[in-house]
């Protein structure tokens, strides 16, 4: 194990909508390090949902961002000889994560088109409590329900 926890990196906030959950989705959808292709596919998605929903697309982002992310999750948790699934509250770092993650694995998996159009069609239904992403919310606020029971062993 680590001695300490490494520090957090600051990132900046984007260019055109000085946001820093627009830059942190740019990030993740980076590959290879190709930034201005992550980019350009970002700005493209938010330009879809603009013209689809005739709203502010930083408005839909942080309203599926809010949708999507989990309040409680289940942690592996040993106790004697048996490990516990135990439900914890999720911080609000990995709340976000969490929610970014899914979005971008909901998106790659969708069939369709360009992955811009698949990124905007996955925010929006997420904007609309819908969608792969949302399910998986709903799933893991499933799972620490079910193992309640577990609650007291929390660290």
């Amino acid at each position: 194990m680590r001695r300490t926890r490494p520090e957090k990196r600051e990132i900046l906030p984007d260019v055109r909508y000085q946001s820093l959950t627009v830059q942190a989705l740019i990030n993740r959808i980076m590959k290879n390090g190709k930034k201005s292709t992550a980019t350009t596919l970002m700005y493209d998605a938010l330009d879809i949902i603009r013209e689809r929903t005739k709203r502010d697309p930083i408005e839909v982002l942080e309203l599926a961002m809010k949708n999507v992310g989990p309040a409680m999750e289940v942690r592996p948790r040993r106790v004697g000889g048996a490990t516990y699934q135990v439900p914890m509250e999720v911080p609000s770092d990995r709340r976000q994560t969490l929610a970014m993650r899914w979005l971008l694995q909901a998106s790659r998996a969708r069939t369709g088109k360009s992955f811009s159009e698949k990124l905007s069609a996955e925010l929006m239904e997420a904007a609309n409590n819908q969608g792969a992403s949302v399910r998986k919310r709903e799933e893991t606020h499933k799972m620490a329900e079910a193992n309640r029971a577990f609650s007291h062993f929390r660290l």
